[in-house]
């Protein structure tokens, strides 16, 4: 790989943390706002309020990914058809499940605090979602 990939390459990471980042923040706000506020007496409110932030955070994601990370994307048709979308929501639902675990991993059997164990989780769901989504869906080579 030359040099012009490799930057090229770490431009775009670097592209898609911030993305994730502001993804999270949307994840990581409904979460707490649900858990906290809104579904605090509601049974299992926990992972209630965790698949609802996740899902918020995925929508988000997805949009900005299409806007600002995979270039590729932005004049062609890559990431927007039926397929794309389809494999997208499919990395996203392995996310979420590793996303639940996390929590369940963290908060049940370690009693770590559910925002701590949520970073951690995160950022463990943010490597496997943007390689995921890379190769299988923003590949050039793929398109």
């Amino acid at each position: 790989m030359d040099t012009t990939k490799i930057k090229q390459a770490s431009t775009e990471f670097i592209r898609y943390a911030f993305v994730g980042g502001v993804a999270f923040l949307v994840d990581f706000g409904v979460l707490y706002l649900c858990h906290s506020h809104i579904l605090k007496d509601v049974p299992y409110s926990l992972y209630i309020s965790t698949a609802l932030g996740f899902f918020a955070g995925l929508v988000t994601n997805y949009l900005l990914c299409l806007k600002f990370v995979f270039t590729s994307a932005k004049n062609t048709n890559q990431g927007k058809s039926g397929r794309d979308k389809i494999l997208f929501t499919l990395i996203g639902v392995v996310g979420f499940f590793m996303n639940e675990f996390g929590m369940k991993l963290g908060v049940d059997v370690l009693t770590i605090n559910y925002l701590i164990v949520k970073i951690v989780v995160a950022g463990i769901v943010l490597m496997w979602n943007y390689l995921a989504r890379k190769f299988m869906i923003f590949n050039k080579k793929a398109a």
